[in-house]
């Protein structure tokens, strides 16, 4: 059971905040960490199947909605709820896509026991190698016991949390210079593209708010311990909060901006058309009227009459060209 790697990322017994070695079965590694009042282990699962989660669920004896949610593809919110003795945690992961500028959605799920945690990754955006061995670093954290998991968990999904808000930040401010740079283009989709990712991002992120507040009034069992870390992660994701909800408002002005600037340029070429129009009307009107086949006509067998013609018709618009340049028009 243990040696399928490719949904059983990891699994391992700690001791007062030490590593120690796993042999035989999820079962047998159960029974070791339960022998020893101070031990948990913990399983890390990677999109597990059905059959799979059901033998872990075998011996951990999950409850079965919260075995339903780990399976389920749907996107629910983060959310703590509790199942008898067991807390279930549920965290929404995200990625920023660098090619298409789109923010990925996972989710990972923490099911905290007493002398056990499983976590269960859905999606590639956030994977918990390095979260386990930041705290395997930290053995005074990890003696903390079990609450130190899901703390660590938080601690990774919050900073990635942040690093997206930097990268979306960035798009943000080369969108802007996309919109009062000198030769302009039509970016209202990209805009409005970007603000859904940052909507998508904020209802991943805020419902955490209150799941890691939760934590941090100690109304969570077994967390009492690392409070105080809970609460340094609170506050690194409130500041997260408050920069999405700014990246909203700073696109709603950039989009207002665009907007302005599209309407002034096409204000600015009207005004060209209009000028052009009248200049042209011009010589069109003379020639039409001289284009007519009357016989009895000013000047119209005078041999000075084609050139003199010619001269007005230049000489107006010459004039009207040059007011229309002075008035900004062309």
């Amino acid at each position: 059971m243990l040696q399928n790697r490719a949904v059983i990322v990891d699994c391992a017994i700690y001791r007062s905040g030490l590593r120690a070695h796993v042999s035989g079965d999820i079962s047998d590694a159960l029974d070791a960490a339960r022998a020893d009042g101070d031990a948990f282990m913990w399983i890390g699962l990677h999109e597990p199947t059905e059959e799979t989660f059901r033998h872990v669920n075998e011996e951990l004896k999950l409850h079965p909605l919260a075995v339903e949610e780990a399976l389920s593809g749907e996107h629910q919110r983060s959310k703590l709820e509790r199942y008898g003795d067991i807390t279930f945690v549920l965290l929404k992961t995200v990625h920023f896509d660098e090619a298409s500028a789109d923010v990925k959605i996972g989710k990972i799920m923490v099911f905290l026991g007493d002398d056990f945690v499983v976590t269960v990754r859905q999606g590639d955006g956030a994977p918990l190698a390095q979260t386990r061995r930041r705290l395997e670093a930290d053995p005074q954290l990890l003696g903390t016991g079990p609450a130190a998991v899901l703390y660590g968990v938080c601690d990774e999904v919050v900073d990635r949390y942040s690093a997206v808000a930097h990268r979306v930040e960035a798009s943000i401010i080369a969108l802007e210079r996309q919109v009062f740079a000198a030769e302009q283009s039509d970016v209202t989709a990209k805009i409005y593209e970007l603000k859904r990712e940052v909507l998508e991002f904020r209802a991943a992120e805020d419902p955490l708010i209150p799941v890691l507040r939760e934590i941090v009034k100690g109304r969570v069992d077994g967390c009492a311990k690392t409070v105080e870390y809970f609460s340094d992660a609170l506050h690194q994701l409130l500041r997260v909060d408050q920069d999405v909800d700014s990246h909203n408002e700073l696109l709603t002005s950039v989009l207002s901006a665009h907007l302005a600037l599209l309407s002034k340029q096409e204000n600015q070429d009207q005004r060209r058309i209009s000028a052009w129009g009248a200049i042209i009307m011009v010589p069109t009107m003379i020639a039409g009227v001289y284009g007519m086949n009357f016989d009895h006509m000013p000047e119209l067998h005078w041999i000075g009459g084609y050139p003199v013609a010619l001269g007005i018709m230049m000489a107006v618009c010459l004039f009207l060209y040059w007011r229309f340049k002075k008035g900004g028009w062309l």
